[in-house]
């Protein structure tokens, strides 16, 4: 961003040190130019001298109240607490006057995404969604791909979120409790909804699964949702805990030709191991090696060598909090808004919908 280095570094506030905090947020928001990690809301003692090792000279608050206390000192606060606190701590955040950047799910229902959405709006304030999996290696290298005309029309989308994790971990995001907002459906599914329509636009009709695999498990762990696109365009998308054989990442079949991409992104593996990006610039971060290309054909079987390798693009999510910090000081739009994320709950909803009562929902447009 333009002249940063000479500006004074917007200061934030973090809510929570769990996974997402500690290995997301925290260190992206330090290592993009123009944001400086300044309160970090945690009244966990082991967490704070985890915190405290990583970023000497941090802040810390036992509550978000502490933060609302002394709002003047602060220009952004990071929302990465669990679920069912998104819409609360959002909500007084932007009372208080600061920018707001909540971790998705934004919320439980799309009527709250839009009602933070309007209090957003009336008090002048950026609100976005942190959607990260827009900056994944494959979600970029299959944008190019479309963009420059490579696959022809695209007829059917499928994306799979799949791991094999047959014990359960505990938790809020494995609770039953519908306050908690857990499951697989809000929790990857709100990834691989976002990039459907990131990339195809509106849906119009949904169809979704949810189901219960695991022994002792309150909520779904298996989840598929088949999306019609108003443009015509099929998505299929899987989220699933219990995939004892992984399948690609993504299959893209388009009118001239397909993508098939196996493998995740390296950069939470990187971010969970403490490897740290110097910047979005850096073009060893995010970099994946050759024998993870995808493949562009039509007619062969990527798995016997068929089609040709296309090199993926390097992932980006240094890039979200360049263009947050950009959006705080110059007041243009986030990169992901709360009405993206309000259209990606009204598909959530009706996913749930759909899996429990064994319909297809239309989706109001």
């Amino acid at each position: 961003m333009t002249g940063t280095a000479t500006r004074t570094p917007l200061r934030v506030g973090l809510v929570g040190y769990g996974l997402a905090g500690s290995v997301f947020h925290a260190p992206l928001i330090v290592a993009t130019e123009g944001l400086a990690l300044d309160t970090i809301v945690t009244s966990n003692p082991e967490r704070q001298k985890q915190a405290l090792a990583e970023f000497p000279g941090v802040r810390f608050a036992d509550s978000p109240d502490e933060l609302w206390e002394r709002a003047d000192e602060l220009d952004l606060v990071v929302i990465a607490s669990p679920n069912k606190t998104h819409v609360p701590i959002a909500t007084a955040a932007l009372r208080a006057g600061l920018a707001v950047v909540v971790d998705k799910p934004i919320a439980g229902t799309a009527a709250e995404a839009r009602e933070l959405a309007a209090l957003a709006e009336e008090r002048g304030l950026p609100l976005s969604v942190f959607q990260n999996r827009r900056w994944d290696n494959d979600f970029l290298t299959l944008q190019k791909l479309i963009a420059d005309g490579e696959l022809g029309d695209v007829q059917r989308f499928e994306s799979r979120f799949e791991r094999w994790r047959p014990q359960l971990k505990g938790g809020w995001r494995e609770s039953g409790d519908p306050q908690e907002i857990g499951g697989l459906l809000y929790d990857l599914g709100s990834h691989v909804v976002d990039q459907a329509l990131t990339l195809f636009g509106p849906v119009v009709r949904v169809y979704a699964e949810a189901d219960v695999r695991r022994p002792g498990a309150e909520t779904d762990d298996d989840t598929f949702i088949a999306l019609t696109h108003a443009n015509g365009v099929r998505s299929h998308l899987y989220a699933s805990a219990t995939t004892a054989q992984l399948g690609p990442r993504f299959r893209v079949l388009g009118s001239t030709a397909g993508y098939v991409k196996h493998g995740l992104d390296p950069q939470e593996a990187d971010l969970r191991d403490g490897k740290r990006p110097s910047g979005s610039g850096d073009e060893r971060w995010g970099k994946e090696p050759e024998s993870l290309w995808g493949r562009v054909g039509a007619g062969e079987s990527p798995l016997t060598g068929g089609g040709r390798p296309v090199e993926t693009l390097p992932g980006d999510y240094p890039a979200y909090y360049a263009a947050i910090a950009t959006a705080v000081r110059e007041g243009t739009a986030p990169p992901v808004t709360a009405h993206e994320a309000a259209a990606a709950l009204d598909v959530l909803e009706a996913a749930r919908r759909s899996a429990r009562e064994g319909v297809t929902v239309e989706v109001s447009k």
